[in-house]
């Protein structure tokens, strides 16, 4: 499938069948993104009761984790969340959530789907459906830059029917990547960081893998039999 061959890329494994033709010189922005996964919550976050948290990373940008919500067990944040964050939802479901006093709101999700949720304060939610939900959660760390850098070989422009964007504001933008079948992409190239959840099966990462990815000009091609689909945050 999708195999990265760039040196800065190795141990990160971007793409499993990804062939990477121009590597940015003297770029090597992933080494700090290696850091272990912190045990305890981050400052921007406030574990919440009725949910377990599973690390999945933990860079200088984005705390990432998987929150799983049982079914009809109210989670409680009493202290909110103090960042801005990215939902990934891993599963089909339905749930509320409910705001200090307001109105609860009544969220139906199916798996792949992605949300921006802004920082809030304290909050209750509830799986109400009748099995157990997974959310990838993006924790965003500090502010970005004043504005983000542009290329002409951006992927949604030169490979649009491969990379489509889902949402875009001033902290990060988030693409939906779709390989078919032994289907061999544009050369393009990418100059944000990026969280990639693999949404399926594809040569050495499994279905569910996180990675952290960072600057490249590449191609990829999916050398499997079936089809490839990837989300990345890119983080700005």
């Amino acid at each position: 499938m999708m195999t990265a061959h760039a040196p800065f890329l190795a141990s990160l494994v971007l793409v499993p069948a990804l062939v990477v033709q121009h590597p940015l010189p003297g770029s090597n922005p992933l080494a700090p993104l290696n850091a272990p996964v912190e045990q305890n919550p981050s400052a921007g976050q406030t574990p919440s009761s009725g949910a377990a948290i599973t690390e999945k990373l933990d860079t200088p940008q984005a705390r990432v984790i998987v929150a799983t919500l049982q079914p009809h067990a109210p989670a409680r944040s009493p202290n909110g969340h103090k960042t801005d964050r990215v939902l990934i939802y891993l599963d089909d479901g339905v749930m509320t959530r409910q705001e200090g006093s307001g109105k609860p709101e009544t969220i139906t999700f199916r798996r792949g789907d992605v949300r921006w949720r802004p920082a809030s304060g304290a909050y209750v939610a509830e799986n109400t459906s009748d099995h157990p939900i997974r959310i990838l959660e993006i924790d965003l760390k500090g502010v970005p830059p004043a504005a983000a850098k542009m290329t002409k070989l951006d992927p949604t422009v030169v490979d649009p029917t491969r990379y489509k964007v889902i949402f875009e504001n001033d902290k990060v933008r988030a693409l939906r990547i779709h390989f078919g079948a032994h289907e061999k992409g544009a050369e393009h190239e990418h100059i944000l960081n990026r969280v990639v959840l693999y949404l399926n099966d594809q040569g050495n990462s499994k279905r569910d893998d996180v990675r952290m990815a960072g600057a490249a000009t590449h191609s990829e091609q999916n050398d499997g039999d079936q089809p490839a689909d990837r989300i990345a945050v890119e983080l700005k």
